[in-house]
């Protein structure tokens, strides 16, 4: 490399050479270009004028308002004020219970589904997936089985007070079966594994286990008990997997899962446009 600088313009682009040339590739003198400069001053230009007119400073626990006295957070107060008053003309009549005449209003429920769907998503979808699939631990709610009840008021009724949640909740709960002799636990789970394919035989052993440690929550078929939120076994939709390692993991540790009570987050008219949500994503039935 020479650092000799020799007066030299590139035929190519007539710029004058910066004088640097490494193994006979020659270094451009190429001026900053114009528009780079012109955004640069609009840019500091803008920002003076931002500084002066909007919020900018910050002053300790407070800042500068500038000339506009703009506050977005008394603008988003303002526009959820807005869009509340907005909807009262069609939320109101979900702050009661009638839900056959809320169904039967077709105008009415086409208008609040986009709401009702935002409700979903915002509190249920984390947990009951974004199409209410469920998962592991999480109730499905898009098919016709139900822990408790499809009936709308029924599904109110949870959303409101949740389960296990506290003292006016629904209470469910699978006890362990740790006390139970290992073999015993083992042909159990062997055996509740086997119904969904309807290869359980009732008449077994381990059928005669079922019948004296299950069907009072499950049901002598092991359909379920909406009554006490006991899910069925014969129907293939588990909560937390029914192959018999999984099963024989539930008889040995029980389960207890959690839905929390709502009732402090949305008002009665939201809990019930939901529940009427949710129960649109099946059909509703206690099947």
């Amino acid at each position: 490399m020479s650092d000799d600088h020799i007066q030299e313009l590139d035929p190519v682009t007539g710029y004058d050479t910066t004088g640097h040339n490494w193994n006979g590739i020659k270094e451009l003198n190429t001026p900053f270009p114009k528009l780079v400069i012109w955004a640069l001053i609009l840019t500091f230009i803008y920002s003076v004028i931002a500084w002066i007119l909007l919020p900018a400073w910050p002053l300790g626990r407070d800042y500068t308002r500038g000339l506009l006295g703009l506050d977005q957070g008394e603008m988003a107060v303002a526009g959820y004020r807005d869009m509340t008053a907005g909807r009262q003309d069609w939320m109101a009549p979900f702050a009661g219970e009638d839900f056959a005449a809320l169904q039967a209003d077709a105008g009415l429920m086409t208008r609040a589904m986009p709401a009702a769907h935002r409700l979903y998503e915002d509190n249920c979808a984390a947990c009951h997936g974004a199409s209410g699939q469920g998962g592991p631990g999480f109730p499905a709610l898009a098919d016709d089985v139900w822990l408790w009840s499809g009936e709308v008021e029924e599904i109110a009724l949870t959303i409101r007070h949740g389960i296990n949640a506290n003292d006016d909740s629904r209470y469910a709960e699978m006890t362990s079966f740790d006390w139970m002799d290992r073999p015993d636990r083992e042909a159990l789970a062997d055996y509740v594994a086997a119904m969904p394919a309807g290869e359980a035989d009732p008449a077994s052993p381990a059928g005669e286990l079922f019948a004296e440690n299950c069907a009072s929550c499950h049901g002598e078929t092991g359909e379920g008990g909406l009554e006490v939120g006991a899910p069925s076994l014969t129907d293939g939709f588990t909560l937390y997997g029914q192959d018999t390692h999984t099963v024989w993991e539930t008889l040995r540790d029980g389960r207890l899962g959690v839905m929390p009570a709502w009732n402090a987050r949305l008002s009665d008219a939201e809990i019930n446009l939901l529940a009427l949500y949710v129960a649109g994503l099946g059909d509703g039935r206690d099947e």
